[in-house]
């Protein structure tokens, strides 16, 4: 099966550094800096998982590669639609592109611009993020989760999910089909929303926040809010979401940090209006009340496009 990364930043990055060292068929489309070392110094990944690939196939032009079986779709989210605009030269009629990024959007946003038919909704569950240039830190799995999950497609596309967790789980990453993609995107959602709001509004790790009663009833106020807005909108989210979340939060490494967090002290542009800004509009919409989230979302927006004063390289 050959894979199209789109995005070789955390999540793509290992995930396809991962498939490429198994002898995976497998591509990147990346930009900046980033580009530059893969091309020169191969992809390295380091942290809980340590191996390096080199050389690897790789371009800011997709129409370099042809077609493709699958992409995982994973730039940030105020890239999606610009991203999916160069998507075309990888899409024969069969292809299938998962959508690992965060938020609960993302396959509605691609699919206004390459047709909706042709998109599954995926879920990362591990933290990771560019070091530096070519060097992709992968902090471990979330416990109790695989390393990624998507959505049952149909026809077709159902058979090309079968193949793709299939070479995910050849590669050594456990995957997993979700028969219930909302019900997966809304789960991850609720915790990803809070765990990011809080841990950047505060600019503190996870263990910092779980120590503290005032930050931790912070995170439990942000969660309730995402779940309450996810049942208002017909998500079949249970009746213990927000305390299996909380317990998330104990299980999780005290040094972890949110991607939004990690960005943020880069003086990185943000995924902001994607998350906390999301619950935020969605709350306003179905008329969930989110006074907390909304706090957050209000808190962190100043920063929501960077600081280009402190980041000196392009995002990657």
């Amino acid at each position: 099966m050959r894979i199209a990364i789109m995005g070789a930043g955390g999540v793509g990055g290992f995930l396809g550094g991962k498939l490429a060292f198994a002898g995976g068929d497998v591509v990147f489309v990346a930009r900046g800096e980033h580009l530059e070392a893969l091309r020169t110094q191969g992809l390295r990944v380091v942290g809980a998982e340590k191996f390096t690939v080199s050389p690897i196939a790789v371009s800011d032009q997709p129409q370099a590669f042809g077609h493709v079986d699958a992409v995982l779709f994973c730039v940030k989210l105020y890239d999606t639609e610009s991203a999916a605009a160069q998507l075309e030269p990888l899409l024969a009629d069969h292809t299938v592109v998962v959508t690992l990024q965060n938020g609960v959007e993302s396959r509605q946003r691609i699919g206004s611009v390459i047709g909706e038919e042709r998109v599954l909704a995926g879920a990362a569950y591990f933290p990771a993020s560019i070091n530096a240039p070519g060097e992709i830190t992968f902090k471990g799995p979330i416990p109790g989760k695989p390393l990624v999950e998507v959505g049952d497609g149909q026809g077709d596309s159902s058979q090309r999910v079968k193949q793709l967790i299939q070479e995910l789980q050849n590669a050594g990453i456990a995957a997993a089909v979700s028969d219930d993609a909302n019900l997966m995107l809304w789960e991850k959602f609720c915790w990803i929303a809070g765990v990011s709001g809080v841990t950047a509004v505060t600019r503190q790790p996870i263990g910092i926040v779980r120590a503290d009663p005032d930050m931790r009833s912070l995170f439990a106020g942000c969660v309730r809010e995402c779940a309450a807005v996810g049942r208002a909108a017909g998500v079949r989210l249970d009746a213990v979401l927000e305390e299996r979340l909380m317990g998330l939060l104990e299980s999780n490494p005290a040094e972890g940090k949110s991607s939004l967090l990690v960005d943020l002290e880069r003086g990185r542009a943000l995924e902001l209006d994607g998350l906390s800004g999301a619950v935020h509009r969605l709350g306003q919409n179905y008329h969930v009340p989110t006074p907390v989230t909304s706090a957050v979302y209000a808190a962190l927006k100043p920063f929501r496009s960077g600081d280009t004063a402190r980041s000196s390289a392009k995002r990657p």
